[in-house]
């Protein structure tokens, strides 16, 4: 299947490791431009090296800052001429119950997790043209049902649910689509600190919670996010995806 991605410009939040950098990779190699970001500068700019110097643009940005949307959305239009979408993801915000986690942690998640994401949505919307484009916001399998441990993600992620869901309605008569994705156990940087709290037989029950027995591999992850934000996906809005190989057990 041609995708209709080639020569389509996409900016990826948290675009220099896991699953940003394998939606990244997909997306290059299906003929599209990228801007990728995260908060370290090095990072950035190896991501982009090794995606294409061609294809590819790193800027260093932090979610939480109020002024990197509109950076972010000026850079890839200054380097490419243009946008098409986005991948708004960021980094898992920290691990406790909510008896352990502080009110500095609520609100530090917040303005990372939430409104970072909410300004990048608002920005890529705002400069997209007549013709459309895509966002999607990478979730969480929190959305569905609460992740032991995750009290930060299990709040505010099912709430970014809510806004994509409602953006899908508020841009649909500009032919803006708007998705979120709900990876479940992936194979990523984030997963191997998870993995290391626990012990080898709360690992192994974890595989089994998963009909298909393993976790996901980023690029799994990857093909289906670059799906959704390509041209192909044309009538796909509102939707919220699992790709979790079964995890999530309610409709």
């Amino acid at each position: 299947m041609d995708l209709g991605l080639d020569g389509n410009v996409y900016l990826i939040t948290g675009g220099t490791r896991g699953l940003g950098r394998a939606t990244a990779q997909v997306l290059v190699a299906e003929g599209a431009r990228v801007v990728v970001s995260s908060r370290e500068p090095r990072s950035v700019l190896t991501a982009a090296a090794e995606l294409r110097t061609d294809r590819a643009l790193g800027v260093p940005a932090d979610n939480a800052d109020p002024s990197s949307a509109e950076r972010l959305v000026a850079a890839a239009v200054a380097r490419f001429g243009r946008l098409d979408g986005a991948l708004i993801s960021v980094g898992g915000p920290p691990r406790g119950t909510v008896a352990d986690i502080t009110d500095e942690q609520w609100r530090g998640a917040f303005e990372s997790v939430f409104l970072g994401a909410v300004r990048l949505a608002r920005a890529v919307a705002h400069e997209l043209p007549l013709r459309g484009g895509s966002i999607a916001f990478v979730l969480s399998s929190s959305v569905k049902q609460p992740l032991t441990n995750l009290a930060i993600s299990n709040g505010l992620r099912p709430g970014l649910a809510m806004v994509a869901k409602t953006m899908a309605d508020e841009l649909g008569n500009r032919s803006i689509r708007v998705n979120g994705l709900l990876p479940g156990s992936m194979n990523t940087e984030r997963m191997a600190e998870v993995a290391a709290t626990r012990t080898a037989a709360d690992d192994e029950r974890a595989r089994a919670a998963i009909p298909l027995g393993r976790y996901g591999e980023p690029e799994e992850f990857g093909r289906v996010a670059a799906f959704v934000l390509s041209p192909a996906a044309s009538y796909l809005t509102g939707a919220m995806i699992p790709i979790d190989g079964g995890m999530i057990r309610s409709l």
